[in-house]
């Protein structure tokens, strides 16, 4: 099946909704695998143990389609357990060839947990894989198919040499345990996974039309913004390697393909601020760019958006889609517990509406999802619902 740039970017996109349902507080990691996949790079995620960075990264994995290769790293893990054991015929004929079958080379998206517990042989393997997709071990010399790799740790390592290696990871997202206002939220989302439901899924042809989309994007109308953006880092104290700026180029790229955008604008310039190193250098970020994150939207990413820039446009795509998501789950009109429950979701995502935006400030996608709210809170008084 042949994809076109808007199909492509449709049939994406709703897989990437069905990935995140459930995960809560973990939506913009689902969208940031996606972002790398099809920028070309890779994603770095820290945070504590049991944050559900690996269940985001396998259902990212199925929703783009591919083979998926996971792992948890130890200080006594052996290369053969992530690139494959040495064949043995081969070494008989005295040639050291790796069967790479199921492994990390042949994977399409991969996840390693505590990556850098990894020893040197495995690291200075990883880096050729990571920076050229190209696997070398022996004499087995093959290019790899991989999209993305995230690595996870519990904190960015302090040693210089693990350092280097992280570098290479261009995106950085920070995750922490779901917030106390959210638990009822978790406790059903964590629920609602162990329940097999179809999942809308996307295609590696799909993926490949995007990436390409991204490559030949024209980025001369949004390069004066992205080095004004660059300079305001630099003169809040943030300093940018030179390759993290260039490669930066290329998220921006995806984001906007991810968009249904050919050409990226103001508006897919958030994803900068995941390319900063550090969760206090991020902070900041966000802080002295908010005139120019206030652009920022996305249909595709809009977690992901939200999270980077926390301006109103990502913000009322976000509660958009939340109510939307609501309107879409009305229960049969003979049960009244469940109407009682989904009144109180409707009212939920209304107040958030309401909170963040003037009346008279509700941008058009907003206003339309609060009119279909105003009518079915009509249509459902507490009296009927209780």
């Amino acid at each position: 099946m042949s994809f076109s740039f808007d199909e492509a970017a449709r049939s994406v996109r709703d897989a990437l909704t069905d990935a995140g349902q459930g995960l809560v507080e973990r939506e913009a990691m689902v969208e940031l695998v996606a972002l790398c996949a099809v920028a070309g790079e890779h994603l770095l995620v820290i945070g504590p143990p049991g944050t559900a960075k690996s269940e985001a990264v396998r259902r990212t994995a199925r929703a783009l389609g591919g083979g998926y290769f996971e792992y948890l790293l130890g200080r006594f893990t052996e290369p053969s357990e992530i690139f494959g054991p040495v064949d043995l015929r081969k070494l008989r004929e005295g040639l050291v060839e790796t069967e790479t079958a199921g492994m990390l080379p042949e994977a399409e998206v991969a996840f390693l947990d505590e990556v850098f517990l990894g020893s040197t042989a495995i690291l200075n393997t990883l880096l050729g894989l990571l920076n050229e997709r190209v696997f070398r071990r022996g004499h087995t010399r093959m290019r790899c198919p991989l999209r993305v790799c995230v690595g996870a740790s519990n904190a960015l390592p302090e040693d210089e040499a693990l350092a280097a290696f992280a570098d290479r990871f261009l995106v950085r997202t920070f995750v922490a345990p779901v917030p106390d206002p959210r638990l009822e939220d978790l406790l059903a989302g964590g629920a609602s996974l162990w329940k097999a439901e179809e999942a809308r899924t996307a295609s590696l042809e799909a993926l490949d039309v995007l990436a390409r989309a991204a490559r030949e994007a024209d980025l001369g109308p949004v390069r004066p913004h992205l080095a004004h953006a660059l300079r305001t880092l630099r003169g809040a104290g943030i300093a940018l390697s030179d390759r993290r700026m260039v490669k930066a180029q290329r998220l921006v790229a995806a984001a906007a393909a991810l968009a249904g955008r050919a050409t990226p604008g103001v508006a897919d310039l958030w994803p900068l601020v995941y390319a900063v190193p550090t969760q206090e250098a991020q902070a900041l970020a966000r802080d002295v760019l908010r005139e120019l994150l206030a652009h920022s939207e996305n249909p595709a990413l809009s977690a992901a958006a939200l999270e980077a820039s926390a301006g109103p446009l990502a913000r009322a795509q976000r509660i958009a889609q939340a109510g939307r998501a609501v309107l879409a789950a009305r229960p049969g009109e003979g049960d009244g517990e469940a109407l009682a429950s989904w009144r109180l979701k409707l009212e939920g995502v209304a107040r958030e509406m309401d909170a963040g935006f003037a009346p008279e400030a509700l941008p058009e996608e907003l206003r339309a999802v609060r009119e279909e709210l105003r009518v079915a809170l009509a249509q459902v008084p507490r009296t009927e619902a209780a």
